[in-house]
């Protein structure tokens, strides 16, 4: 096993924990704050993505798809939270569950009455084309990279958000007394509006950067909906850093898992067989790590932290 082809799978193992995160980072906060579970959040991945590749084919330009994708998936949470969202704070989980599920199914048909059942394609900008040579003749993409740095210039400013700004004041404290800060003064609608268009935003970012990577598919975001409650549990509910955390931790895993698991049967089996029992273990490998964490951690990592 070349050490060259390990640093390549571990970067892009944290290449798409940095993108996970940025699914998880909304969620968490959505999930914190107001205590909602919501499984549309994957249909505002799939809106910015959509967005992103809808601008680019307009105007040629990346920055500007970045931008509708932050915009679209904004907007469009702002709108089912003040439509939808907002009658479901009273009530049960169950009754979130299922009125978010219509989301998605909403979201993606109407996803695919508008921009058809065909994937689309966003192309990188060509300043992020190509490979650089990283320490010890690591050969990576650019593209790959730069979402890294994204992901982490994200975390960093989320971190001072939530820490030094008066509306990360806010939000941490409606995490732990939502009726205590509306005594205060606080709007506590405008602040779950507030939230919700954050975590939207941060969805959709993700979509877009991804969408240059993979095609922009109706029901994209589903899978990385189930990645990103995974993240949230190994992390622990409410906490940012925890999901940060427990991103690059499901990064690594899903990424290594897949690299090395064949090859180690490879030892002991025929080759079609190690292929085979290597990849379902290494379907496996990030619920077994949550179920290993939760062993020990019932919380998570961070939960309650």
């Amino acid at each position: 096993m070349s050490l060259i082809l390990l640093a390549e799978q571990t970067l892009n193992g944290l290449q798409f924990g940095v993108m996970l995160f940025l699914m998880a980072a909304g969620l968490t906060l959505i999930f914190g704050v107001m205590g909602l579970i919501n499984l549309a959040h994957g249909s505002l991945y799939m809106v910015g993505a959509f967005a992103a590749a809808g601008m680019a084919a307009a105007t040629g330009s990346f920055m500007l798809a970045l931008i509708a994708s932050l915009v679209a998936a904004a907007i469009a949470g702002v709108l089912i939270e003040m439509t939808v969202i907002r009658r479901l704070y009273d009530r049960d989980h169950l009754d979130q569950v299922l009125a978010t599920f219509a989301l998605i199914l909403i979201f993606s048909e109407g996803t695919r009455w508008v921009f058809g059942s065909f994937p689309l394609f966003l192309d990188k900008p060509s300043f992020l084309s190509g490979t650089v040579t990283l320490p010890f003749n690591v050969e990576y993409s650019v593209y790959r990279l730069s979402l890294i740095v994204v992901g982490i210039l994200v975390a960093i400013g989320l971190f001072w958000m939530i820490a030094k700004t008066r509306i990360g004041i806010r939000i941490r404290a409606g995490e732990n007394d939502r009726e205590m800060i509306g005594a205060l003064g606080v709007d506590i609608s405008r602040l779950y509006t507030m939230v919700f268009a954050l975590g939207a935003a941060l969805a959709g970012l993700a979509g877009a950067l991804i969408g240059a990577i993979q095609s922009v598919q109706v029901g994209m975001g589903e899978p990385v909906l189930i990645l990103a409650f995974v993240v949230i549990v190994i992390g622990g509910i409410g906490s940012i850093k925890g999901a940060l955390i427990g991103a690059i931790l499901v990064g690594l895993t899903d990424t290594l898992g897949r690299f090395l698991l064949p090859q180690a049967f490879a030892l002991i089996l025929e080759p079609s067989q190690a292929t085979s029992v290597g990849s379902s273990l290494a379907s496996m490998s990030i619920y077994i790590l949550m179920a290993g964490i939760l062993l020990f951690r019932p919380k998570g990592l961070l939960g309650g932290a």
